[in-house]
Formats: structure tokens, sequence, C-alpha cells
């Protein structure tokens, strides 16, 4: 009895600190004409598509390629990668709703049906007509997923520890604390930093390439306005990823596909890479021994090593 009442106590006092931390006023939106300043460049484009204003960047000349990033990241993501591969191929990539400078979208609809829906919406717009496709984590999810309606658009396709299939171990802390009742309340208002530098802690495997221009744009992006409610709509979504139905969509798509995995991937552990790479008919599975969920970002020159003897074979 005495430990349960311990334990309250300690919950209560956390929420009280909170409260406090609320009204301060340390963790209030940002505005979208902010965030333009500072991430926006001249590259960045604006394109409406249900009633969003989708923040995207059209770089380089030659074969189309298309960059779509994860859960809580932003087209920044794809930063290293875009330097080099804009030197022989037209690069596009887009913060996905919910994400980024384009936030979240009128019917808070954040499942994978919804995303293939914008990403087809995005695409015709961009008048492509055949390119790489290239997704990481939900990013993946998303373009194998676009890959299995639209085969005939997608030469090559390239999933970066890419989600859709069980992961068999607990879901990370900030997906836990999104749909936790209170606590998801309270994060409407109050996201520390520490707390999104946890979250990126998670998905390096070197803590030491994480810098502090990383984690600052990463917490301003998710105070975004409308942002923070986004991401716990999100993260409600049940995407019953165990579905016969998904791997059956999986195991359709015979475009030929290049999966690079991290071997130190905390999210989606390689086991998934491994599985998933049983599953498609037409892969390859590379690992890289020193990477998180994040390879291109945190070792850039390696995985896009990968990258380029796939796209060049």
């Amino acid at each position: 009895m005495k430990k349960i009442f311990t334990i309250k106590r300690f919950f209560y006092g956390i929420i009280i600190i909170l409260l406090v931390m609320i009204y301060s006023n340390s963790y209030a939106d940002i505005s979208v004409e902010e965030l333009k300043k500072e991430y926006a460049n001249e590259h960045s484009k604006f394109i409406e598509i249900d009633g969003m204003q989708v923040h995207y960047r059209d770089e380089g000349k030659g074969f189309p390629v298309v960059l779509i990033h994860g859960t809580a990241s932003s087209l920044h993501t794809w930063n290293d990668w875009t330097k080099e591969l804009t030197k022989d191929f037209r690069v596009i990539r887009m913060d996905l709703p919910a994400f980024g400078i384009t936030g979240p979208n009128k019917d808070a609809d954040y499942s994978i049906e919804s995303y293939t829906r914008f990403m087809r919406q995005f695409l015709l717009k961009m008048k492509l007509d055949k390119f790489y496709l290239i997704g990481n984590s939900l990013g993946g999810n998303i373009a194998w997923n676009y890959t299995a309606e639209y085969p005939e658009e997608i030469k090559k396709l390239i999933l970066v520890d890419a989600s859709g299939l069980p992961t068999n171990r607990p879901q990370p802390a900030i997906f836990k604390m999104a749909k936790t009742p209170i606590l998801n309340s309270l994060f409407l208002y109050v996201t520390p930093k520490f707390i999104i530098k946890k979250n990126v802690k998670e998905v390096y495997a070197d803590d030491t390439k994480i810098s502090d221009k990383l984690v600052t744009r990463f917490h301003k992006m998710a105070l975004r306005v409308g942002n923070r409610k986004a991401f716990i709509d999100r993260a409600k979504m049940d995407f019953k990823l165990g579905a016969k139905a998904n791997l059956e969509k999986l195991k359709s798509v015979k475009t030929p596909t290049l999966l690079i995995w991290g071997a130190k991937d905390n999210w989606i552990p390689l086991d998934n890479g491994k599985r998933m790479n049983a599953v498609l008919p037409n892969s390859k599975l590379v690992i890289l021994e020193n990477s998180g969920h994040v390879p291109m970002e945190e070792n850039p020159e390696e995985s896009l090593q990968v990258l380029m003897s796939f796209l060049n074979d």
C-alpha cells in the first residue's frame, strides 16, 4: 500500500512540475512563417494538396529520385544524400503531412492508405512517369505500398530501415507517451528539448554524431503549429502490421528492391530487414554494421555508396 502511495505521489508531482512548465509558456507553437525563415531555402517550394501547403524541394537534373522521410522527421533528413545525388539526378523530397513545415491534414488521417493517396496526388503534380523511389522508416512503408499499387511507375525501390512488418519488441517511448491519456494532453503544451534529444539518441547508433543543431531542428519542427496534435493522431493509428493482406501486398512487389539496414537499429531491428528480404521476391539486403535507424543521416557516405552501386547496376 505504501509503495502504491509513493508511486502516485511521484506521478502527481511530475504532473505539477509539467503544469508549471505549461504556464511558463516555454514551449509555445512556432508559426509556419518563422520555420520558413530558418528551414526553407532557395529550393523550397509549396504546393496545395487537400488544403495543405506542402513543403517540398525539387533539385538537380536527370532521372528522378523521390525521397520520403520517416515519422517525426522532415525532408532535411536527406540533406547529405541530396548534395551528392543532385550531381546526376533530379531529386524530389517533401515534408509529409503531420511533419516538418507541411503540418497536419484536415482529416487527422495518418493511415498508410491516406499517405499513399497523398503521395499519388503529389507525384501526379510533379508529372513523373517513371522514377526511383526511396523511403526511410514510415517513408519506406509508404514507398513499398505505393509501389505495390503503381508498379509501372517505379524503376527501382530502395527501403531504408522500413516499417511494415511487426517488430516483436515494445514500441519506442515517444509512441507510448503519445498513446497515454494525460501525458499526451500535456505533450500538446510541453515538449522539452531533452525529450526530443532522447528520441534522436534512440535512432542513432553513435551519440557523438548528434549535434545541438540537429536536435534543435527536430525540436522546432515538433513545435510547428498543429504538429504535436498530428503526432498524437499518427501514433494512435493502427496499421494492422500482422494482417495477412499486408503481407500479401508486400509479396506482390516485384520491382527490383534494395534494403539498406542499420545493424544497430533499435526501432525497427535488423530481423525485420531479414524478414522483409525473405518476403520480397526481387530484393537485396545490405547491412550497415555501425548504423542505427537513419543511416542516411548517421553514415551518409557509406549508405550512399551502397545506394549508388544499386542504382548504377
